[in-house]
């Protein structure tokens, strides 16, 4: 740091200066602290591309994300090249538009490549999509089975031949506590998962998204989500009845005995290393 000091008679013991917070609740961009918290899509993109090689031997090039928010998967997926385009699809045009401004103009030419829909996601996108993604555990705004039926039913139908869908589950015996799970993110700030309200005869399922700040301010309910609860073996069996050729489970890999993933899933059609975790994460991945 740049000193004034000029000569021995000025000097003083002085304390360094404190830097304000990078993020307080009066000042912190939600869909900015989400992205954050929660989305890695870079990895996502990588696992994606990767698997859908595997799975058919070809390279996925339209992508369609349902539920979006930001589009940051999208951005993420045209990236790839020239021949990446991709649409994706959300009801609320806030998440829409700073994804527009914040996610997908930055691109440049890339962004041409890019379409947004505020629309349904049960709504025909313009071409079939060689992978589509519901993330984040958004299905579960489906809270009836015909509902969420009907939905894989529309998404199997819209693909294009030898097509993948891809959805993310949890689970775990946490899974359905009322509890709030921390987690400090670099930047400065805590992001808080709590599962507000569980009710078992129904499965209706309520949770928010707090963020804490250092300097002891709170985003209390940022986002809030009325979900219900589907477990992994009823959702296997309705991507089947909607009529999928194969579904399969990749589980999220731990590197040590604490359980915490480290983001490599591997195909475990019973999740026998996961029997006894209190948490984890699959991908569950439909092929037309």
């Amino acid at each position: 740091m740049p000193s004034r000091r000029t000569k021995k008679s000025d000097l003083r013991v002085q304390r360094p200066r404190r830097r304000a917070p990078r993020y307080s609740a009066r000042t912190a961009d939600k869909y900015e602290l989400y992205q954050l918290s929660v989305q890695s899509a870079e990895n996502d993109v990588e696992f994606l591309t990767k698997v859908f090689r595997k799975l058919t031997g070809r390279t996925a090039r339209h992508f369609r994300e349902d539920f979006c928010g930001t589009a940051l998967l999208s951005s993420e997926w045209v990236k790839q090249g020239p021949v990446f385009t991709a649409e994706a699809f959300d009801l609320d045009p806030e998440p829409l538009a700073w994804g527009w401004a914040r996610n997908v103009t930055p691109l440049g030419e890339d962004a041409e490549r890019i379409v947004l829909h505020e629309e349904d996601v049960r709504a025909k996108g313009n071409k079939p999509a060689d992978l589509r993604v519901a993330q984040n555990f958004s299905y579960c705004i489906f809270q009836e089975r015909k509902t969420l039926l009907d939905y894989f039913r529309r998404v199997r139908n819209e693909l294009a031949p030898g097509g993948l869908f891809a959805i993310d589950v949890y689970g775990g015996f946490e899974a359905i506590e009322e509890m709030e799970e921390e987690r400090k993110i670099e930047g400065g700030f805590t992001y808080v998962w709590d599962q507000a309200e569980y009710l078992p005869g129904t499965g209706a399922y309520t949770c928010h998204i707090h963020f804490r700040f250092r300097d002891g301010t709170e985003m209390k309910r940022a986002f809030t989500y009325t979900w219900r609860y589907w477990s992994l073996p009823e959702l296997k069996d309705l991507l089947r009845e909607a009529g999928f050729s194969d579904v399969q489970s990749w589980f999220e890999q731990s590197d040590d005995e604490s359980g915490e993933g480290n983001g490599v899933y591997k195909r475990d059609e019973t999740g026998r290393t996961c029997r006894n975790c209190a948490g984890w994460i699959a991908y569950l991945l439909a092929l037309k």
